[in-house]
């Protein structure tokens, strides 16, 4: 029996809107964040009014996360969970500053990055392949939890495309490639089924 995961990235945020790494750090929804989360909320809505219910929402602990579900839940009349493991990647160094000031005092740790960001996480920043580990596993946990469902899972940006290409067998190192970013707001629909995964839409917006 399969299981649909409706993964959403949370709204923006301040240090976003700067393109500033915001990962373990509790930022706050900018206004455009709050719209988002409506937008997601409404979007939300219309699944069940279209004869396609989700049965169930679960969050990453992130305050920017549970206020972007929270519309969604009014709409669906449902008490979202929190998930640890779905938090963000801690970025070490790079939290609240942008690549291109990271880049500016250490070029060379820049370019390594940019070359393989598995192999060449920022200074102090989490080993992206635990991250990825601890992504797939609540998501497998959630699948098994709401087996032949359909759930709302509000996370992050560069948690959820690890975890996209480690359950589609693409390498890690390929995240930034591959999936060059997901947007704020915006829904992209997994399949689980026992060890398999299905990648049936990317980044849809909900207005």
């Amino acid at each position: 029996m399969s299981t649909t995961l409706l993964l959403a990235r949370h709204g923006q945020t301040l240090w976003h809107a700067e393109n500033r790494y915001a990962g373990v750090s509790d930022i706050g929804l900018t206004d455009e964040g709050r719209a988002q989360s409506a937008r997601l909320g409404e979007w939300a809505g219309r699944q069940t009014a279209a004869g396609a219910p989700i049965d169930a929402v679960r969050t990453s602990p992130l305050s920017r996360a549970i206020a972007t579900a929270e519309p969604a839940c009014r709409a669906l009349g449902l008490v979202p969970e929190r998930e640890h493991d779905l938090r963000e990647c801690d970025f070490g160094v790079l939290e609240g500053r942008t690549l291109a000031e990271f880049e500016a005092e250490d070029p060379t740790g820049a370019a390594a990055f940019r070359a393989d960001p598995v192999l060449n996480p920022f200074p102090g920043a989490e080993d992206p392949r635990a991250a990825a580990a601890r992504g797939v596993g609540a998501l497998r946990r959630i699948a098994a939890a709401h087996a032949g469902g359909r759930v709302l899972v509000v996370a992050h940006n560069t948690l959820l495309r690890l975890v996209l290409c480690d359950l589609l067998s693409i390498p890690l190192s390929d995240y930034r490639r591959v999936f060059p970013g997901l947007r704020n707001g915006a829904v992209s629909e997994l399949r689980l089924k026992g060890g398999e995964s299905a990648l049936l839409s990317l980044n849809v917006p909900c207005s």
